[in-house]
């Protein structure tokens, strides 16, 4: 059974609002229309406990043996977190004036370093989101377990 500290790889295939919208497999994500040629497809891998992926997921593998597969639903508070309309914010247009696009809605951009997507234009201001594109948001993972490598012990 999976514990803390585990090594494993996983398959998995994400829905939101009743759509996949991510899979580490090829022929969900051609099945779907999210396939894209440069990716890899493979299971991820990645230590147990260690807060590499979203809490809710990492839970979710715990006690599983290679092999299960099983579906969970990870509420916001374990996925990316609540919605936070603080990370909303207006910003002069003009501050624009030097970029090689012109701002328009549904545009996802880096202010700062930081990712942001364009919510609202007018001649004036340029509304922007740093929330992440899936705070809010109730994820339902398919997870199956493909490799453990049980912790080192002490």
């Amino acid at each position: 059974m999976i514990k803390k500290g585990d090594y494993v790889k996983v398959d998995y295939i994400l829905v939101v609002d009743g759509k996949v919208i991510d899979t580490s497999i090829e022929e969900v994500a051609k099945e779907n229309k999210i396939y894209y040629p440069e990716r890899e497809y493979e299971p991820i891998g990645f230590i147990v406990g260690n807060g590499e992926l979203i809490e809710g997921f990492e839970e979710a593998v715990i006690g599983m043996e290679v092999g299960e597969e099983k579906t969970v639903t990870i509420p916001p508070e374990k996925g990316y977190g609540l919605r936070d309309e603080r990370l909303i914010q207006e910003i002069p247009k003009e501050m624009f004036a030097d970029a090689d696009f012109e701002p328009q809605e549904g545009m996802l951009i880096l202010a700062s370093g930081i990712p942001a997507k364009i919510i609202k234009v007018t001649d004036d201001t340029v509304t922007l989101d740093f929330n992440h594109e899936l705070a809010g948001k109730e994820l339902t993972f398919t997870i199956k377990i493909c490799d453990v490598q049980p912790a080192e012990s002490e």
